[in-house]
């Protein structure tokens, strides 16, 4: 206990906190590094968090509705990827329509689901080492959906740094043309990439609406997406330093929560947007540290691909 927070349940409330953004910053990195920005983020996980309330209330399955929600989101993707790799419509403004009408389609298609509880998502039964001292809580005490982010990550890094199919897409990200030229398909690399980045999307935003609140309500992203992306940046495109940044938005956020349980005398508007604005000085001391040395982003990153190019 530390000025009246208690660090465990701390350190174990920032891992619940950062599941969402961590799924969501996971996929986009996928995709970025497949050489598409994605700016949809945001429209994504909302309509997996309204897709996924929507199935698990009607199913009363919570894994049908984490399902239902990437289902949808990676649809959502597929989009985008139709729009920018086949009709080549610019990549920033796709993204920036794809999140106002995934906005738009989540508070309609969620009007019949407000003040309805969603099946509970239980926590994995680690038996007696739950109840171990300070490892318990931090390491056992979490829902099966924490344990899939992690494993997440650590498969995106593996398959990134060693597998055939990853060096595949981050030659794509890097060189398109090049990669066209040796025979490589850009546009299906890229279509997978961006499924695979959006059903993860819809992962994180069934995690809010069935773990983190748990309830629809419209709008409950809350910027979450636009935090996923730059999560990204602040990770410089490498999946080990995304849960890092994470857990560093996620520790701000259950921090905040832990002062004003706390009784801590600060306004409670200051305390909600301290995580936002941590990432904003964060991403310009990066961005001020990047003029200095290599670009870490993918070459052909935001670039129109064509094959007659």
């Amino acid at each position: 206990m530390i000025g009246g927070i208690d660090i465990v349940t701390l350190i174990a409330a920032l891992m619940a906190a950062s599941t969402p953004v961590l799924l969501a910053a996971t996929g986009e990195l996928v995709a970025e590094k497949a050489g598409v920005l994605n700016l949809g983020v945001e429209g994504m996980m909302i309509v997996g968090a309204v897709a996924g309330f929507a199935t698990a209330v009607t199913t009363g399955s919570p894994v049908l509705g984490f399902a239902g929600g990437a289902l949808a989101a990676a649809l959502m993707a597929s989009l985008f990827a139709l729009l920018t790799q086949v009709f080549l419509s610019n990549q920033t403004a796709t993204g920036l329509a794809l999140t106002l009408f995934g906005l738009g389609l989540s508070a309609l298609a969620g009007k019949g689901f407000e003040g309805v509880r969603p099946p509970p998502t239980g926590k994995v039964p680690f038996g007696p080492l739950a109840d171990l001292p300070v490892v318990g809580p931090i390491v056992f005490g979490h829902d099966w959906m924490v344990y899939v982010s992690l494993a997440l990550v650590a498969a995106v890094w593996a398959f990134l740094k060693y597998a055939r199919l990853g060096l595949i897409l981050r030659a794509v990200g890097e060189n398109h043309d090049a990669a066209h030229a040796l025979g490589y398909r850009v546009i299906a690399v890229r279509f997978a990439a961006l499924a695979f980045g959006g059903a993860l999307a819809g992962l994180g935003g069934a995690y809010l609406s069935l773990v983190r609140v748990p309830q629809w309500t419209e709008g409950m992203t809350a910027g979450a997406g636009w935090i996923a992306l730059a999560i990204v940046v602040f990770a410089s495109w490498r999946a080990e330093r995304v849960l890092i940044g994470a857990y560093l938005f996620g520790g701000i956020t259950a921090l905040q929560l832990q002062l004003q349980a706390a009784g801590y005398a600060i306004p409670v508007h200051f305390l909600s947007m301290a995580p936002y604005v941590i990432t904003v000085l964060v991403l310009v001391v990066l961005s001020a540290t990047h003029r200095y040395g290599a670009p870490a982003a993918p070459a052909a990153l935001g670039r129109t691909f064509h094959a007659s190019n």
